[in-house]
């Protein structure tokens, strides 16, 4: 996942000096925008394949909701779906 965020954010994470945890919201912690997890969301679809749609699950949350949004939270929807395979 963090190799994946340094993609988005394009420098080295520690250059920057942000840690990437679990708990670190992705507006707030890291910068990114709604576009950022769209296109996070096409990294885990490429990676992962179709069973990880990040987009159709950002879709059934409310706004608020995918502000609040941690890097845990994607990790651990992209856990489950690739456990249900």
């Amino acid at each position: 996942m963090v190799e994946l965020i340094g993609t988005l954010v394009g420098d080295d994470l520690e250059v920057l000096g942000v840690q990437v945890r679990h708990d670190t919201p992705f507006h707030e912690g890291l910068g990114l925008e709604s576009i950022d997890l769209v296109t996070l969301a096409g990294l885990l679809t490429r990676r992962f394949g179709p069973r990880v749609n990040l987009a159709e699950h950002l879709a059934e949350l409310d706004l608020d909701e995918v502000i609040g949004l941690t890097v845990g939270e994607i990790a651990d929807y992209v856990a489950l779906r690739v456990r249900e395979g």
